[in-house]
């Protein structure tokens, strides 16, 4: 690699590492090409991004940002999944590609501040998504007032009920 692209992926990498929410780093070896490219499509359709990183650049790259590599050890074929939202789901997609393929292995990342081990990764993963928690949200909102709306019709169906059994009475 040129000393000019050097010069560029260590700024796109400080660029990556200041907008990120997190960055989980990956021991990608033993995954052929097409894996990384199809583990690749599915976490940029949920909002993240992967990608094969140089350890020495990433560590230069991270050093002036939150993201604090000089204390840990940042060896071997590493890639870097980035997450620009609170939204897990990236996670979920790499977690499930995790299990299905059983590589890449998780190293160690973070959370904003937060440094993550290969537990912390696991229950992050299990969280549910977004979308799973406004669904929720709105379910659990929406109940009180289908049960409102119900148990008020119910009162005026008993009423007519009970109206029109007095009027057959007669």
């Amino acid at each position: 690699m040129k000393k000019s692209q050097k010069f560029f992926t260590v700024d796109n990498l400080k660029e990556k590492a200041k907008q990120a929410k997190a960055l989980i780093l990956t021991d990608y070896s033993g995954l052929n090409v097409g894996q990384i490219n199809q583990l690749r499509a599915e976490i940029k359709k949920d909002g993240g991004e992967y990608e094969v990183v140089k350890n020495n650049l990433l560590k230069i790259a991270t050093k002036e940002t939150d993201l604090d590599l000089k204390e840990q050890k940042v060896d071997g074929a590493t890639a870097a999944l980035w997450l620009y939202s609170d939204d897990v789901k990236p996670l979920k997609t790499l977690d499930a590609f995790i299990k299905k393929n059983e590589r890449p292995v998780v190293k160690f990342g973070f959370w904003g501040h937060d440094l993550l081990d290969g537990a912390k990764f696991k229950e992050l993963a299990n969280l549910p998504g977004l979308e799973e928690l406004r669904g929720k949200l709105v379910g659990s909102l929406k109940s009180p007032l289908f049960g409102l709306a119900y148990n008020l019709k119910f009162n005026l169906s008993k009423l007519v009920f009970i109206l029109k059994a007095k009027g057959g009475e007669n």
